[in-house]
């Protein structure tokens, strides 16, 4: 039978089974290796109140503390939510992970985007 991909879609390798997690959107029961995991890092306040916490609050030199969440989702919920898209079949042969930016880099452009639309 033919083969999708040299993986299997997971990334198992030499491991007969591995824990499950449950998918952060729909909670379907999905292998850890399989699953794709997110992590995002945000401020506590959103960007709108955090000037106005900034005035009222005595501290100067105050930093507000952040959320660190790590999601995991089922394939079909990452492929739903625009976590991942689908790759032609000459593409999917690169197993080269696409180049990120420094963390907070994609939420301060969203950031700027709005200031430059007021």
């Amino acid at each position: 039978m033919t083969k999708k991909r040299r993986n299997g879609g997971r990334n198992k390798n030499g491991r007969g089974h591995v824990k499950f997690l449950r998918c952060t959107n729909c909670a379907r029961c999905v292998p850890k290796d399989k699953a794709i995991k997110k992590f995002i890092i945000r401020n506590i306040v959103e960007a709108a109140a955090l000037r106005d916490i900034g005035d009222q609050s005595v501290y100067k030199s105050y930093i507000l503390p952040k959320i660190y969440v790590k999601l995991h989702y089922c394939v079909s919920c990452a492929i739903h939510s625009k976590v991942v898209r689908n790759r032609s079949r000459e593409s999917r042969r690169t197993r080269t992970p696409p180049q990120r930016g420094p963390p907070g880099r994609q939420q301060q452009n969203q950031q700027q985007a709005q200031q430059n639309k007021n």
